[in-house]
């Protein structure tokens, strides 16, 4: 394994840095709890802010907690070694989203009954270890997606937000990779080796996915049009905007 901590090349660096500013992301005295799924995405987010946490010109604290939903061939139990090379807190959280799907879960897919699972543990973890902000590793590409999937099969017009405040007021969310596309955060994830835990979920892959079709189709489009992503971005500025952003 290369050395733990990474410096992130500029070209990562400056659409994070970038989204941070614009929506007004981290501030003086945070303490921002990162949701780690051992994927390239959290892991690269890691690296980031981490090293922001070095450089930046605001003080705040990092720690990290990963949600194990005890699925087979799913395993992120080696991140637990490897973030306390990098000196993190870190926190494990290991739950049956599988079994407890099976049992209660009605009239939706699993991917979003697990999602939203996930993320009720780590608002419960945020506010047991004090934790005021949660950062999350949705990039451009998976916005974009989010995006096309909420006009072609729900009739809104709606993504995922790059900075809000959750309903119940004493957490805010965070999504740093909001201006980066995925092939920048695979391509840093190879070049720094990092850790990157084989997501094996059978429920994603037993069947054709929505996703994974939204997926393909940006990608046919892109090779025709290589201003797609800027231009969707652009697009999408009013739905992912928090309230006090500024514009850049």
């Amino acid at each position: 394994m290369a050395d733990t901590l990474i410096k992130p090349p500029k070209a990562l660096m400056r659409p994070i840095g970038r989204a941070i500013v614009q929506h007004q992301m981290i501030q003086e005295g945070d303490r921002v709890l990162l949701g780690l799924s051992g994927g390239k995405d959290s892991l690269a987010l890691l690296q980031v802010l981490k090293h922001l946490q070095r450089h930046a010109p605001v003080s705040f604290e990092l720690g990290a907690c990963t949600v194990d939903p005890e699925i087979p061939g799913f395993d992120p139990s080696p991140l637990k070694a490897y973030l306390a090379e990098l000196d993190v807190p870190y926190f494990y959280e290991s739950q049956g989203i599988m079994a407890q799907a099976e049992a209660s879960m009605q009239g939706d897919s699993f991917c979003s009954f697990c999602s939203r699972m996930k993320r009720g543990i780590l608002y419960s973890r945020a506010r047991s270890e004090g934790y005021n902000v949660l950062a999350l590793g949705q990039h451009l590409d998976d916005v974009a997606e989010s995006l096309l999937m909420s006009l072609m099969y729900q009739g809104k017009l709606h993504t995922m937000k790059a900075h809000y405040v959750i309903d119940a007021g004493d957490l805010r969310v965070i999504r740093p990779l909001i201006r980066v596309r995925e092939r920048q955060t695979r391509a840093f994830a190879q070049a720094a080796n990092l850790p990157v835990i084989s997501d094996n979920c059978p429920a994603c892959y037993s069947k054709p996915q929505q996703r994974e079709r939204i997926k393909a189709l940006l990608a046919d489009e892109e090779m025709h049009n290589k201003q797609l992503f800027s231009n969707l971005l652009s697009a999408m500025a009013p739905l992912i905007a928090d309230k006090g952003a500024v514009s850049l």
